[in-house]
């Protein structure tokens, strides 16, 4: 039984499984999550229990890439239409945290070479702490001091931000979750009405002709007839008062029904046969880079397209629309017609929920490279990498925004992409924990608790001082405000407590905002404070 403990993955695991016994802990509505695999690794840590070596670092490259994915295409967009708040949230967040760090060390007298190391430590930022040790080391200074002051400050840096974001808006009474269904009901949302024809100058038209003309950017997918709205067909004209079934966004449905005539409610009466319409996936390379006019799916194949699904985000295609390899295609048509399209487009319905794991594997090392890279700041021996966090998830984003780079694709379907995610926050929280639990109680009783607490201050005043900005400020929302705090603290694990609370992409697109910038710049002003000592 004894050889047990000295077996590295039989550690891991159970760490795995005793923290999230630990998570599903519910008191008065609030859990640890997978953060409990933090605090079960923090213990096994103290009894210097080990796990395989890079777990840590897997766990961080598999979590961060996973976000990016996630978040890449809508991310650039984001950055531009909010940036500059995220921006500000970020540099208010770093900056005030690193002049407490230095008022801290000089009101109680702590060296500032230590004061780097609980900056670093209180912020959760590796790159910061190796910065710090480079600068010193060229400096010919003593590094141990540095890794005693990360020491003090790194466990509460990572609970306390986890602690954080999960108690403020319970304390607040605010809901995370508020806003969410909204979603649904947005103005983008994809809908299908019937719209009844009046309109004389559509009348004898065929709907794809009417379509081109006037540049519509709904499909008509079905069309009345004999009490059943059946699949639209290549010889059909519309004629006065002929009802369609009408497929768009909400924002753009009301304009094009107006060149036809107006809306009407489909009721039991309009019959729709479930076996005329199906999902496809596009594997073949024939139909890949070509238009839906230079396809004519309808005159071919009696097929509507009435939207496509690409990296994860639905849209009502146009004629002009190119279909790529690997979309996932809402058709509308006759079983004979679909059956006789799925051979053309050589659909498997495995293919449709299948990990890519050549392009996994590739993004991730693309990732990794990435992230070894040094970027000079100018002066011998300063820079800065991006590591195992920053590189991945730079890499994901720009794959999540262009869809494909070469044969690595930035897509990987949602159940495999939060499955992922998931057994990567817990791998680095099991990695941290075992860190961080390793000399503190040690560290502790050597420093005393003094250091410690100046640990604590540099963690907590900046993420009420960045609430505060953002909140009331910048009136920016709970989620969003959250999210940026994680990303301004460089605080993987938080960010996992939010997103197990609130399905909202906000939190994750704003982390993914703040991350770089708060990377860079503690990495920056770590070297400083070194300066200064």
């Amino acid at each position: 039984m004894a050889e047990m403990f000295t077996n590295s993955a039989f550690i891991l695991f159970a760490i795995l499984f005793l923290g999230l016994a630990l998570g599903q802990i519910n008191i008065k509505g609030i859990s640890l999550g997978s953060s409990g695999v933090l605090f079960v690794a923090m213990v096994a840590g103290h009894y210097q229990l080990d796990i395989p070596m890079g777990v840590s670092e897997l766990g961080t490259a598999l979590f961060v890439y996973c976000v990016g994915l996630g978040v890449g295409n809508r991310f650039f967009s984001s950055l531009r239409s909010r940036g500059k708040n995220l921006l500000i949230v970020a540099l208010t967040i770093v900056l005030s945290g690193w002049l407490t760090a230095w008022g801290m060390c000089k009101l109680c007298g702590i060296d500032l070479a230590i004061g780097a190391g609980l900056f670093a430590g209180a912020c959760t930022s590796t790159p910061a702490l190796a910065a710090a040790l480079d600068s010193a080391k060229s400096a010919g200074m003593n590094e141990s001091v540095i890794n005693i002051g990360y020491g003090l400050a790194y466990p509460f840096g990572v609970i306390g931000i986890v602690l954080f974001v999960q108690l403020l808006p319970r304390i607040l009474h605010l809901d995370l979750r508020k806003g969410e269904k909204s979603q649904e009901s947005d103005a983008h949302a994809i809908i299908a009405r019937g719209v009844l024809c009046t309109n004389p100058e559509a009348i004898g038209k065929h709907p794809e002709e009417l379509a081109i003309d006037n540049h519509m950017n709904c499909r008509i997918t079905r069309i009345l007839r004999e009490g059943i709205l059946r699949p639209l067909q290549p010889d059909d004209t519309l004629q006065l008062n002929d009802e369609v079934l009408m497929v768009g966004e909400r924002t753009r449905l009301e304009h094009d029904a107006a060149l036809l005539g107006h809306f009407v409610h489909t009721d039991g009466r309009a019959l729709i046969c479930r076996d005329e319409d199906a999902q496809l996936i596009v594997l073949s390379d024939e139909m890949s880079n070509k238009t839906l006019r230079q396809l004519d799916t309808l005159g071919h194949f009696g097929i509507t397209i009435s939207r496509i699904t690409r990296l994860g985000n639905t849209f009502i295609p146009t004629p002009d629309t190119e279909i790529i390899r690997n979309d996932i295609l809402r058709v509308v048509g006759t079983p004979e017609a679909i059956q006789a399209f799925k051979k053309e487009c050589k659909h498997r319905s495995t293919a449709i929920n299948t990990a890519d794991m050549l392009s996994l594997m590739g993004g991730l090392t693309l990732g990794i490279l990435l992230g070894c890279v040094s970027f000079s700041l100018g002066g011998e021996g300063r820079g800065f990498s991006l590591g195992m966090a920053g590189g991945p998830l730079v890499v994901a984003l720009i794959l999540g925004h262009f869809g494909k780079i070469g044969p690595i694709a930035g897509y990987m379907p949602r159940a495999t992409r939060v499955l992922v995610m998931e057994l990567g926050l817990m791998l680095f929280l099991a990695g941290a924990g075992i860190k961080g639990g390793e000399k503190l109680v040690e560290t502790l009783s050597q420093q005393g608790f003094s250091m410690f607490m100046v640990g604590a201050i540099i963690t907590v005043l900046p993420l009420l001082v960045g609430y505060l900005v953002a909140r009331y400020l910048l009136r920016m929302g709970l989620a969003e405000t959250l999210g940026c705090i994680c990303g301004s603290q460089t605080s993987t694990p938080a960010l996992g407590a939010i997103t197990a609370q609130t399905e909202s992409q906000e939190p994750v697109i704003a982390y993914s905002t703040a991350y770089p910038i708060a990377l860079i710049l503690m990495t920056v002003l770590a070297q400083l404070l070194i300066e200064m000592a």
